[in-house]
């Protein structure tokens, strides 16, 4: 029997993206990059934002490939760098379907040595770019909002703003703040929001092969296997796949929400022997 490519339940439709347009910060690298791909490959006009000139560089040397692309150099934690995205932004596409909040910061050290300067650092581009960026990119995405399709925003938390991480032995106090307070907030932009036609959503993922999990894996790969009640990683696919969810008409009534895809990692005591 052949699927009825009308029907509205077909997953042809429901997860169909073909001429959206996304801006993913930090898209150059990591679970940036694999976001980025994963939407060029469904149809997506893609701009990705990150700091560097080099990275962006070869990130569209990879991506151009896939469909129509574009990197710009920008900082989200500077306001002017910001206000460059967002007329760059409307320069390529007009309005906005889709808004990836995915540039992030790290910083790990025992409470006593902890610097002031990578606290700030940390809150400073996890939490307060996102707030910033957002609010000035609304009109873009409501351009480009409808009822029936609202516009999206797609902030990517973490598995540890939902539980305290103690698989890498070193604590990260300012991570953890920041994604939990990044949770809280995409709820209190879901509300605000709504009546605009757009909606507000987090992913919380766990470990996934990034630069940011390079020093972690390669000490602690086993530790973070038995901890998790799968007993393995993320795969590229599987982040791509929650994001193609929230970006398509199968996401549109989901708003205000903290979705895992960590393996059932934040519930789970797991194994771990090395706390003994």
């Amino acid at each position: 029997m052949t699927a009825d490519l009308n029907c509205p339940y077909t997953v042809a439709k429901l997860f169909a993206l073909e001429g959206k347009s996304a801006l993913v910060s930090g898209g150059s690298s990591g679970l940036g990059l694999i976001m980025a791909k994963g939407l060029l490959q469904n149809g997506v006009r893609v701009i990705i934002a990150s700091r560097k000139q080099k990275k962006c560089d070869q990130a569209l040397e990879e991506l151009e490939q896939y469909g129509e692309c574009y990197a710009v150099i920008a900082d989200v934690t500077n306001q002017d760098d910001r206000q460059a995205l967002v007329r760059e932004t409307a320069n390529r596409f007009g309005g906005l379907s889709i808004l990836i909040n995915n540039a992030g910061a790290n910083w790990g050290a025992k409470l006593e040595e902890y610097p002031d300067a990578g606290f700030a650092k940390v809150i400073d581009t996890n939490l307060n770019a996102v707030f910033s960026l957002t609010r000035d990119i609304v009109p873009l995405l409501e351009q480009a909002a409808t009822p029936e399709d609202p516009a999206r925003i797609i902030n990517i938390g973490s598995m540890d703003g939902i539980h305290v991480p103690i698989v890498q032995r070193v604590p990260t106090f300012a991570y953890s703040a920041s994604k939990a307070a990044l949770h809280h907030l995409t709820k209190s932009l879901a509300i605000d929001l709504a009546s605009k036609h757009i909606t507000v959503n987090a992913v919380a993922p766990g470990f996934f092969e990034s630069r940011m999990t390079d020093y972690v894996f390669e000490h602690f790969r086993q530790d973070i296997e038995d901890d998790c009640p799968l007993h393995r990683v993320g795969e590229p696919e599987e982040i791509v796949g929650i994001v193609a969810y929230l970006a398509s008409r199968a996401g549109a009534y989901t708003n205000g929400t903290v979705i895992p895809v960590d393996g059932g990692t934040s519930i789970s005591k797991g194994s771990r022997p090395w706390m003994d």
